[in-house]
């Protein structure tokens, strides 16, 4: 039998990981499992140009059709992996076939979290497949209520602002955007939909969402109620751990993995947002929930089952667009880090870093892309911040 690499998920991380291979030179076998029944695309376009319905579904994915076969990339998409046998090195499909592999690299991905509810008029949004049902409520109702203030809830506030739908948001944390971005921005991230039209409600938790003659409605835990046509519950998401962990492989909030990306069977690797590592920096285990994480932790994880040197792991970063206006971060700001701005939040163009014991651990930035990037390189160098030295370092690249 010919060598045979088993990818499940065809997410960025899977896809990724599969180009990566055939890219280092690998000539065996790769099949690139997706439950999806879509070529693989670009899952941030969902919340933005894809539900705004701006841009149509082609020109998302990441690949035409015809890049796979091309490549000899077995796509097998609408296809579930029932069970994994790290004893007999198998993978049982949906299909009813079992294949062998040398390798398998989990990139599984993750799901929306939930909230227990029986109304019918409550969304999540995911997948290009739940878009639909979404634009459908947005148009017909003229209302959304948004449970969440992370980027998926902040991002579909705008877009369906943008669609001419009354948009109340509310957030059980103290803060939008409040695990990437510092206070003063979330201040700003908040203004700015505000001036926008939106009702933004932080520190507010929903305990209660179900329908009524006016749509669905959300009791919070201060007694208030909030009525729209629809909803969306944007609050995190669950790493799809189950093949895992019926596998008997190692699984704490994601699957586990060491620098190589190797979990705890032999021969399986795992990549993107089902996972978990260490932070060394952080001295921390944390599970990478960011689109370009996923993309470099892809290609990494197919270098290490190539049995290539350890890829340094990348500064993970990432954007957001919301009303027509772009902001970029990048790293990890916590609380409690110091803060430098250089520009001006009110003008909408600045840099911020975070410093922790003296040194950059994360930045945001709006109209300062190129800053960004530099920023990322002084965060991977580790080395104390000099104020001066190192915007000057910054703003020459």
């Amino acid at each position: 039998m010919s060598a045979r690499i088993v990818i499940v998920g065809a997410g960025v991380a899977g896809a990724t990981a599969a180009q990566t291979l055939r890219r280092e030179g690998y000539g065996g076998e790769i099949v690139l499992v997706g439950a999806e029944p879509d070529l693989p695309y670009r899952r941030p376009a969902v919340s933005k140009e894809l539900l705004a319905g701006t841009t149509p579904f082609q020109r998302v994915v990441l690949k035409p059709s015809t890049f796979w076969a091309d490549n000899a990339i077995d796509l097998r998409p609408a296809t579930l992996v029932r069970a994994v046998d790290t004893d007999s090195a198998t993978v049982r499909l949906s299909t009813g076939e079992v294949l062998g592999y040398d390798s398998l690299l989990l990139a599984t991905g993750a799901g929306a979290r939930t909230i227990d509810t029986a109304s019918t008029r409550v969304h999540t949004l995911r997948r290009w497949s739940d878009v639909a049902a979404l634009q459908g409520a947005i148009d017909a109702g003229g209302s959304l209520l948004i449970i969440g203030g992370g980027l998926i809830g902040c991002e579909v506030a705008a877009t369906a602002r943008g669609l001419g739908a009354d948009v109340t948001l509310l957030n059980a944390g103290p803060a939008l955007l409040d695990r990437i971005v510092p206070q003063t921005v979330s201040d700003l991230v908040r203004d700015i939909h505000v001036e926008n039209g939106v009702v933004v409600e932080n520190s507010v938790t929903t305990t209660q969402l179900v329908d009524t003659r006016d749509g669905v409605t959300a009791t919070t835990a201060d007694g208030r109620t909030f009525t729209a046509a629809a909803a969306l519950v944007a609050i995190g998401s669950v790493p799809d751990t189950a093949v895992a962990e019926a596998a008997g492989i190692a699984v704490n909030d994601g699957i586990v993995i060491d620098q190589h990306y190797r979990t705890s069977a032999p021969a399986v690797f795992a990549a993107g947002d089902a996972t978990t590592g260490f932070n060394p920096r952080r001295g921390e285990f944390e599970r990478g929930q960011h689109w370009n994480t996923a993309m470099s932790d892809g290609a990494a994880a197919a270098k290490a089952i190539l049995g290539h040197p350890a890829t340094p792991a990348e500064i993970p970063w990432g954007w957001t667009d919301q009303h027509g206006l772009s902001m970029q971060f990048a790293g990890w700001i916590h609380p409690h880090d110091e803060l430098v701005v250089d520009g001006d939040l009110d003008s909408r163009d600045f840099l911020a870093i975070a410093l922790h014991d003296g040194r950059p651990v994360g930045a945001v930035t709006m109209a300062r892309p190129r800053e960004l990037r530099a920023t990322r390189t002084l965060i991977a160098a580790g080395e104390r911040w000099s104020p001066a030295a190192s915007l000057d370092l910054v703003r020459s690249r």
